[in-house]
């Protein structure tokens, strides 16, 4: 009987563990969808891709010459650079003109958007009039933005080993903007003009950058996200000493400093000009110096008052909550709460690896935005999941320091792909949610290094810094580098799922900036990737089954107009200058089903992809000529709040935002696309 007992005994044992087993694999396996709801969801998606233009006469390159100490690793320091913004360059009224930066090159080139109108030949952008080594310098990003206010839009390139440069673009000696329609075809490099954002040139190594009015005084600031130490010599290969890396793994308070730059005056006509001034002392050190990445503002309790987001490589992310003044900034962090089934890094301020990309929408349909970070996840050892963070609602909280946001990456499937930078959101079908998309990949080549950086992830903090310790990264050495980027579409479990592969964008990419914009101006959403070494495409969207939608031009009058309340008409502005994007206005749209839809003006979110500024919003199958409520508030040239309803039917409109009410304009009457005052 023992020996029974006991042979019994060890098959139980056995059953029983694979019983646990199984019922893990069960636990953590990710759910699926069916052959015939993931066919119908992608159908509703069609998508042809386009290379970006590129300029001859330049030998490509894949490597970056780098400091003399860091050429062991010269593969993981050139690692970043590529960038893309979709704008409206030219004035034609559409956002269809691209600036990117082709690291192969490291030109930043500016083109119509291919498979539009060719209204004008590529060119490059390059600070000839200042000073520029391109032996110890490079560009990592552009960012279009109207920074003097004069209805033309600039584009701001920031690098690595100088400070950003300001290419504004300059007006026709013989006219002024208020009475000038604009010929397309003239946009070329000799038309801006060069000037320094810092008086005096330093070296900074800047990986993002976005436009907001943080001091709400009504002119758009500059937020300046730096990486490597101010002044160090990383391009350079005849510097001495030794260069030094982030100091831990996780807590890494040793990059560059980040800069908040207050507008402070500008000129318009054939040789503008624009004044920043650096905020300085706002920020503490332990935010001021993370290695940041990527950077996103947007009004998250509704003041109007736009809070940043810094996501950090090697340490903490920093969410700050405005409570600034005019020419006052002040900044209080916030960091969300930890439970008992919560995770240390999945609390917000608390992760520890590397927040690559970030971005703002409402998948909850609570009409709060949630925030949508990028990271290293489901990479062997170094997992820690890309970030969901989700508004509970509990806006009080900001005000004692809590960032009222919980993960639900993995619930909502959007925790794990591969190694993540940019993240953008977009409703691509208009049916009224939101798509995701990520850029993934890091290094391609036929050399797995991944070993050797877990054996550098598991070393002792102090060493880091030190070059000498870090592992070989050369040219051929692979790291996550034959990925493709997520396209994440929401099923009706409301749960996202990856549909690259039965989208045809399953093409392995190195991928670090994503654009979004309808830059044909026929109502449904395009975007554009930025590629490390390698080319560069526009996705054109050719949905067959998309929705109705409204699109928004909100604009701010320039300073020398004089209105008589918010005027608007269907359609794009043209080819007419009637003001600068309003960023940081807030469009509600309240649908006949009781469910509301809200966005902001974007003024350059993420780490190196800007969409444009306009807004758009998919309808799913509403009438197209049904009147809906669209609430706006924004603030004015001086700063002052306003808010008013429009009734606006779907579809494109221009509104040129109310100036001259003094404080708080409140509508009390929703009005019309049959009002007088149209643009």
């Amino acid at each position: 009987m023992s020996i029974l007992a006991g042979f019994i005994q060890q098959h139980v044992k056995r059953l029983l563990a694979i019983a646990v087993i199984l019922g893990l694999f069960g636990f953590t396996r990710l759910p699926a969808l069916s052959a015939t709801e993931q066919a119908a969801i992608a159908d509703r998606f069609d998508f042809s891709s386009l290379p970006l233009p590129e300029l001859k006469g330049q030998s490509p390159r894949f490597v970056r010459a780098v400091h003399p100490s860091l050429e062991r690793h010269s593969a993981w320091i050139s690692s970043v650079g590529a960038s893309v913004a979709l704008n409206d360059l030219d004035g034609d009224g559409l956002s269809n003109d691209v600036c990117y930066v082709d690291t192969r090159t490291d030109r930043v080139i500016v083109a119509s958007v291919p498979g539009t109108t060719n209204r004008y030949q590529p060119f490059k952008l390059e600070p000839t009039a200042l000073s520029y080594n391109p032996a110890t310098m490079a560009p990592m990003g552009c960012l279009p933005g109207d920074l003097n206010e004069d209805g033309l839009m600039d584009i701001l390139v920031y690098y690595w080993g100088r400070t950003p440069i300001a290419f504004l673009h300059a007006q026709a000696e013989a006219n002024t903007v208020e009475t000038t329609s604009r010929d397309v075809s003239t946009l070329n490099s000799n038309i801006y003009v060069q000037r320094e954002i810092v008086p005096k040139q330093q070296r900074w190594y800047t990986n993002a950058a976005t436009f907001a009015d943080l001091d709400g005084d009504g002119h758009p600031d500059l937020i300046v996200g730096n990486y490597f130490q101010d002044d160090a010599e990383i391009l350079n290969v005849n510097a001495t000493g030794v260069e030094s890396m982030q100091h831990s793994m996780t807590r890494a308070y040793n990059g560059g400093h980040n800069r908040l730059m207050l507008w402070a005056g500008a000129t318009i006509g054939a040789e503008p000009t624009v004044r920043f001034q650096e905020a300085k002392g706002v920020l503490d050190e332990s935010v001021a110096r993370g290695w940041t990445l990527a950077v996103g503002t947007a009004d998250l309790d509704g003041d109007l008052l736009p809070e940043i987001y810094f996501a950090n490589d090697f340490g903490p992310d920093r969410l700050l909550h405005n409570r600034s003044k005019p020419g006052e900034l002040q900044f209080a962090l916030l960091e969300g709460k930890k439970t008992l089934t919560t995770p240390n890094s999945k609390v917000l301020g608390h992760d520890g690896f590397k927040g690559m990309g970030v971005d703002f929408g409402d998948v909850n349909e609570d009409g709060l935005l949630d925030i949508y970070v990028s990271n290293i996840a489901a990479e062997y050892a170094l997992e820690e999941s890309h970030f969901l963070f989700v508004s509970t609602g509990e806006l009080d909280r900001m005000s004692k320091g809590v960032a009222p946001y919980i993960d639900r990456s993995e619930p909502l499937g959007l925790s794990r792909s591969g190694w993540g930078w940019e993240t953008k959101f977009g409703d691509f079908d208009n049916d009224g949610g939101l798509e995701a998309l990520q850029a993934t990949g890091f290094a391609k080549g036929t050399v797995n290094r991944w070993p050797e950086l877990h054996e550098l992830a598991m070393g002792n903090d102090e060493l880091l810094k030190l070059p000498g310790v870090w592992p070989r990264f050369q040219p051929g050495d692979d790291l996550s580098g034959h990925q493709h980027n997520p396209f994440f579409v929401r099923a009706s479990n409301g749960r996202y799922y990856d549909l690259a592969k039965e989208l045809g964008l399953d093409k392995p990419q190195v991928t670090r900036g994503i654009a979004t914009a309808d830059v044909d101006g026929d109502g449904d959403l395009d975007f554009a990737v930025a590629n490390q070494w390698e080319p560069s495409y526009l996705y054109r969207n050719e949905s067959p089954q998309a929705g109705t939608f409204l699109g928004l031009h909100l604009l701010l009058p320039l300073h020398s107009q004089q209105l008589s309340g918010t005027s608007f008409r269907p359609g794009h502005p043209g080819t007419e200058t009637l003001g600068r994007p309003a960023i940081g206005a807030t469009a509600t749209v309240y649908l006949p089903d009781g469910r509301r839809l809200v966005a902001q003006v974007d003024g350059g979110n993420g780490h190196s992809g800007a969409r444009s500024p306009d807004l758009h919003f998919g309808l799913g199958q509403l009438e197209r000529d049904i009147q809906m409520p669209v609430e706006l508030h924004w603030r004015d040239l001086e700063g002052q709040v306003h808010q008013e309803t429009l009734q606006l039917t779907p579809g494109w409109h221009t509104v040129l935002l109310d100036t001259n009410a003094v404080g708080s304009s409140l509508a009390t009457e929703p009005r019309t696309s049959s009002a007088k005052g149209q643009v």
